[in-house]
């Protein structure tokens, strides 16, 4: 479609990093509002979980019949999507998902709400994004890549199985169930018009970045990855990026991590919620390092965080996905258990 839109001075690329700053700029004043969070929602402070994980569902709820629709619509397709792989690497993402989970309970959020934090002055937020960037590139396509690679040959056969559209009655039944689900979980939190509304525009930013890379900006002769809401491969390429510009062209997460910064500081700025905030003890800068790379290694292994894997993987019905999250989760649950956070460590946000 791009090529029909009548651009010369921008190329597809060019135009997918302007997409993700707009619509990183939205998720980070969005999300730094509300406190976007689905660590918060399993392991927070009692009395936030609910609500916290309520505005998630129905965030989750909105990508997904947001996605699906797109797809039924025609305008876009998972299929050969790197969450379609065939060969479902069962022993990667498990480990990665539960890596992750433990990560983002040392350093008290997930590799989005730390950006977001970033953006508020939060320095703790900024150096664990670091070794958050480090540790997945070199998990990439560095020290660590034997390790992805050798776990990524553990796999299991899927065939057309490793999407949830395969079930009996389709991807349209599949999305309404799920959908439905969600929505009734919320409705138990009983969450203001406000946040309602602030979670609906959150989940639909998933298939806007779906759309916008995958049809709007679909070039046959420049072609981009198709991509949504995500901060693992962003990071990473990001740092790439940042240290060698001169020979790496920015992409659509470059533009989606910078905007989400952005955005965040501009909605703090403008309610006085900025605040400059560091480390308190040699300690807690050696917790939150391991924390974040185990992010890191753990973001990549498991082919996403909570949101590449979680808010925009599970709309794509895909069973990886949805066995990522799923391994987050109960790495997440586990390591606040084992180490108290909750009662031992000051909360990032």
């Amino acid at each position: 479609m791009f090529e029909t839109l009548g651009f010369d001075a921008v190329t597809p690329r060019g135009a997918s990093v302007m997409l993700g700053l707009v619509i990183g700029l939205a998720f980070g004043a969005m999300a730094e509002t509300t406190r976007f969070c689905l660590r918060r929602g399993l392991v927070g402070a009692p009395a936030e979980r609910k609500p916290a994980l309520a505005l998630w569902a129905v965030a989750l709820a909105a990508a997904l019949l947001g996605t699906q629709g797109a797809v039924a619509a025609g305008w876009i397709s998972f299929d050969g999507h790197r969450l379609m792989t065939p060969d479902l690497p069962v022993a990667a993402i498990v480990i990665g998902g539960l890596a992750f989970g433990a990560g983002m309970v040392l350093t008290r959020g997930c590799a989005s709400r730390l950006t977001v934090l970033s953006g508020t002055g939060n320095l703790r937020a900024l150096m664990v994004l670091g070794v958050f960037a480090i540790a997945a590139h070199a998990t990439m396509k560095g020290l660590l890549a034997p390790l992805r690679t050798s776990l990524g040959t553990l796999t299991v056969p899927m065939g057309e199985a490793i999407s949830l559209a395969a079930l009996p009655g389709g991807g349209a039944l599949v999305t309404g169930l799920m959908a439905t689900a969600a929505l009734a979980y919320a409705a138990t939190a009983r969450l203001s018009f406000g946040r309602v509304a602030a979670g609906v525009a959150i989940g639909l930013l998933v298939p806007l970045a779906w759309v916008g890379t995958g049809f709007v900006l679909l070039d046959e002769f420049d072609l981009i990855a198709m991509e949504s809401l995500s901060f693992t491969l962003p990071l990473s390429d990001t740092l790439f990026w940042a240290i060698a510009s001169s020979s790496v062209a920015a992409g659509f997460g470059t533009g989606l991590f910078g905007g989400t910064i952005g955005g965040a500081a501009l909605s703090s700025l403008a309610s006085r919620r900025f605040k400059w905030e560091s480390f308190s003890s040699p300690a807690q800068t050696g917790r939150y390092a391991l924390g974040g790379a185990l992010m890191g290694m753990g973001g990549v292994l498991a082919g996403g965080c909570t949101l590449g894997a979680g808010l925009a993987g599970v709309p794509t019905l895909s069973v990886a996905a949805l066995l990522a999250l799923a391994a987050i989760v109960v790495g997440g649950v586990a390591a606040d258990r084992a180490l108290n956070t909750r009662a031992a460590s000051p909360a990032f946000g």
